[in-house]
């Protein structure tokens, strides 16, 4: 578990070295913890997927509208419930900080086996699971 607590902040910090697109420069990157797909999503879910509080969601998403990059709209089957949306421009924001990350990631995992990467992710996904 230390080294976990050990490579998460160390990930992040080399993560947010990634030199941003120009379209990019204005939204802080936590927001892109939020699902990139073309389906909508509840701001609980928003919360649950990014492990913010609503209130913290709520202000990311504020973020993404203000800067067309999602929008908001009612359920149509309950409709005190709001969905969000990513717009064209979000998810082509989204693919290129993806590939910005990508590259970023190659650099550091280069030298790292495949297999031995997706066995990695496969015990993260059940360490989460599990934590759950």
């Amino acid at each position: 578990m230390l080294a976990l607590s050990d490579a998460e902040p160390r990930g992040t910090r080399r993560l947010a070295q990634v030199p941003p697109t120009t379209a990019a420069r204005s939204s802080a990157g936590v927001r892109w913890r939020l699902p990139a797909r073309a389906d909508s999503h509840g701001m609980t879910e928003l919360a649950e997927f990014t492990q913010l509080p609503p209130a913290s969601v709520t202000r990311l998403v504020d973020g993404l509208v203000a800067d067309s990059l999602a929008h908001r709209k009612a359920d149509p089957r309950d409709t005190r419930r709001v969905l969000v949306h990513i717009t064209r421009r979000g998810l082509a924001l989204h693919r290129q900080l993806c590939e910005r990350i990508a590259a970023e990631r190659d650099a550091i995992l280069g030298k790292v086996e495949d297999s031995e990467i997706a066995a990695l992710l496969e015990s993260l996904a059940g360490l989460v699971a599990r934590l759950r």
